[in-house]
């Protein structure tokens, strides 16, 4: 005979057994109102014995309706007691959430781990000024220096298992691998991915900084970059680009970083092709060296320099700009590493180039040169060149840059400099208004049009060789930027016939008119994977490291000289978090993974 079960008897509480036997229904098991124990079988019988083997002899000489009054004032005896508990397990999980939401805030904002205890100090002042009662609660969220690191981690982990769950959905995915050094002279390597799914959506995310002991060879960076992608468990086959700061040991044709995962590619019989790219903006900032200038600017350096270096010069130099009410008050310095900064000091030292030599012959300086008419010719075409660079720079700046996008804006600055070209040499300066405020103040000699047309000749043909490699994907980055004027006779054969059909489908050419390039991917039918796998490459590409750049800002505003104790793992999950984009931390999934470890006063303090 099968044994009985107790769930298909559909045994159901009577209301009775409350007043007869003491007993109510928690959380679906009898629970006793006088002692608290739970009965495992719903019974009558099981409920009568508990009563009268432990309670009877209490209770005997009470009629039914004083057991109806007793059970009564139980019940809510019970449920006050629920309420508490269940409202000290709220404010214990609305502490630990606050210490999480804290510690991202204070990850973010580049602020070491024991300003936690600041804050909290804070916290406790205000609470006790606005709401006293309620200081106990402030009390308990635990902000010490362990705790706060702890957080970090645990939000660092939680947007790392995001991204490695969104990493199983890539169709295509593309690296920008970049190598720079942290204040104590270490060589760190970050690493950013951008991934695209099967619905075209784009997730550009921080994947790793890796610390680079001893040598950093091009099989040393591969080492890492493998590391990486086999942790993420993303597949090479999807593999589609590789962007790096082009040197030698990213970019070598042997033993470099792309070569090797070329080799590694290979191996796992992937059957697309590796596009690395050398990053755009970097390029950019080195076609500005192709004018051969350095003459110009070391003039301008030695005598800012001269200016701020000492503390009485710079002072003096202020003062006396003051005097003659000038509409700037100051000279800003130059740095090779910020490339923007070239162009606020030529134009500064050009808008004051009067002011600055009578400063000068002051102080018994020579000025013969910063008063030659070609010196300021020369400076004032450098000062023009530089602004429209710095131009183009800041537009390829930022990110979830589309590729295509940073192609069209660097194709047309070479359209404009062959207009420039054409138009120095005719002497028309309207693009260049420094060179034409010198043209008119020039006293004998004609203005230089024709050796500054040269300078414009020596940088558009820098650039053409530069951006070599873009024009060799030019066909495929056309394909997203516009496929209705692609022409379909000199494309691949697998995109032809869809091809045709898109650009014959006028509800779609409406579509990309209304939401542009980038948006319009997402817009392909299903009926044309052809085109949306080639969309999804080309959409996954980097055009450039300046996710990696700005993630060495970041990491040299954490690591610094009063931050000696702040380990490599520490200071990976806060660029995590600070760097993070498209992902954000789950907080309240943390809270809940954390279930019984609620902070109390006796916790808070360790």
């Amino acid at each position: 005979m099968a044994k009985r079960k107790v769930d298909t008897e559909n045994r159901g509480f009577q209301t009775r057994w409350e007043s007869e036997y003491m007993f109510t229904k928690v959380a679906g098991k009898p629970v006793c109102l006088l002692c608290g124990e739970s009965v495992a079988v719903l019974k009558e019988y099981n409920l009568r014995r508990h009563y009268e083997t432990k309670h009877a002899d209490k209770n005997k000489n009470m009629d039914m309706e004083q057991r109806l009054q007793k059970a009564e004032e139980l019940k809510r005896g019970l449920k006050s007691r629920q309420a508490l508990f269940k409202k000290a397990k709220s404010q214990g999980q609305a502490a630990v959430k606050a210490s999480f939401i804290l510690a991202e805030e204070i990850a973010k904002s580049a602020r070491p781990f024991t300003e936690g205890d600041f804050i909290k100090n804070c916290m406790i002042k205000v609470c006790d000024e606005v709401c006293p009662e309620k200081r106990q609660l402030f009390l308990n969220v635990s902000l010490s220096r362990n705790t706060i690191a702890e957080r970090v981690d645990q939000l660092s982990i939680n947007l790392k298992e995001q991204l490695v769950k969104k990493g199983k959905d890539f169709i295509a995915y593309s690296l920008a691998v970049d190598e720079s050094t942290d204040i104590s002279d270490i060589a760190q390597l970050s690493i950013f991915i951008r991934g695209v799914d099967s619905s075209l959506s784009v997730t550009e995310e921080f994947l790793a900084l890796r610390r680079m002991h001893g040598t950093t060879t091009g099989h040393d960076l591969y080492e890492e970059v493998s590391r990486c992608v086999n942790e993420m468990e993303l597949p090479w086959e999807k593999l589609v680009g590789l962007t790096t700061d082009g040197a030698p040991a990213m970019c070598g044709h042997r033993s470099g970083l792309v070569a090797k995962i070329r080799e590694k590619m290979q191996e796992e019989n992937a059957t697309g092709e590796l596009t690395a790219y050398h990053c755009i903006i970097h390029q950019e900032a080195l076609c500005g060296k192709a004018l051969k200038m350095e003459h110009v600017m070391s003039i301008i350096t030695r005598t800012v320099n001269f200016i701020r270096a000492k503390g009485l010069n710079h002072r003096q130099f202020k003062a006396f700009l003051t005097e003659l009410e000038t509409e700037h008050g100051d000279l800003p310095y130059h740095t090779e590493v910020r490339w923007l900064s070239q162009g606020k000091v030529l134009q500064r030292c050009f808008e004051l180039r009067e002011e600055i030599c009578l400063f000068l012959d002051s102080k018994g300086k020579d000025t013969t040169q910063l008063r030659d008419e070609m010196f300021l010719c020369e400076m004032a075409f450098l000062c023009d060149i530089t602004s429209h660079l710095n131009a183009i720079n800041l537009q390829l700046q930022g990110r979830d840059r589309v590729i295509s996008d940073m192609y069209s804006t660097v194709k047309a600055f070479k359209t404009k400099l062959t207009l420039w070209e054409t138009q120095m040499r005719k002497e028309n300066l309207s693009h260049f208004p420094s060179c034409q405020t010198m043209k008119e103040k020039l006293s004998t000699s004609a203005f230089p049009s024709p050796q500054l047309a040269d300078k414009i000749g020596m940088l558009t043909t820098d650039f053409r060789r530069r951006f070599a490699d873009f024009e060799a994907q030019k066909s495929r980055l056309e394909l997203l930027g516009n496929p209705f004027a692609v022409d379909v006779e000199s494309s691949p054969p697998n995109l032809q016939m869809e091809l045709i059909d898109l650009q014959c489908n006028d509800a779609l050419r409406e579509k990309y008119a209304a939401v542009g390039a980038a948006e319009f991917a997402r817009f392909l039918p299903g009926t044309m994977p052809q085109l949306r796998i080639q969309a999804a490459q080309t959409l996954s590409m980097f055009g450039s490291t300046y996710l990696c750049e700005q993630l060495f800002s970041l990491m040299n505003l954490n690591k610094t000289s009063h931050r000696s104790r702040l380990t490599a793992e520490h200071l990976h999950s806060i660029l995590r978090i600070s760097s993070a984009q498209s992902l954000t931390p789950n907080i309240d999934e943390l809270v809940e993974k954390m279930g019984h470890h609620q902070v109390s006063p006796s916790t808070s303090n360790k």
